[in-house]
């Protein structure tokens, strides 16, 4: 059975997804003042009239829909490469902020100028391949 050890650098990682818990958090506050504001009271999920709190809503639901993925990539990739790991989590979570305020104008297509997000989590995903293979002796 092979051992593995934490790299101090791990630390930063295991920051990286406290400061996404903090991202979620955020969004969710978003929704809640967007409920009072636009008047959408529980449990409906949407505004069958309003998409402005819609907008503000998907952005959450979306990167809770993401969320799992990043999470596992995050700490897999962290494993592999640590502080790379944690600056690709730090722009996964800059481009989720900046989905966020795009989808928050009510024009859902603002919410692309967060795709660079994308560009953190493709790391991460290399990052976590790269550590299978690494564990499976491929180098």
């Amino acid at each position: 059975m092979a051992e593995l050890a934490l790299s101090p650098d791990f630390g930063f990682v295991i920051l990286v997804i406290v400061a996404s818990i903090f991202l979620l958090q955020w969004l969710g506050i978003q929704v809640v003042m967007a409920r009072k504001k636009y008047d959408v009271r529980y449990p409906k999920l949407y505004s069958p009239t309003d998409d402005r709190f819609n907008c503000v809503q998907r952005a959450h639901q979306n990167t809770l829909e993401v969320f799992p993925t990043y999470l596992v990539l995050q700490i897999f990739g962290g494993l592999y490469a640590p502080k790379l790991g944690a600056v690709a989590g730090l722009i996964w979570i800059a481009g989720r902020v900046v989905y966020a305020m795009g989808y928050y104008t009510g024009d859902p297509e603002k919410r692309n100028r967060g795709a660079f997000a994308y560009i953190g989590l493709l790391t991460l995903l290399v990052c976590t391949v790269l550590f299978g293979l690494s564990l499976l002796g491929f180098f």
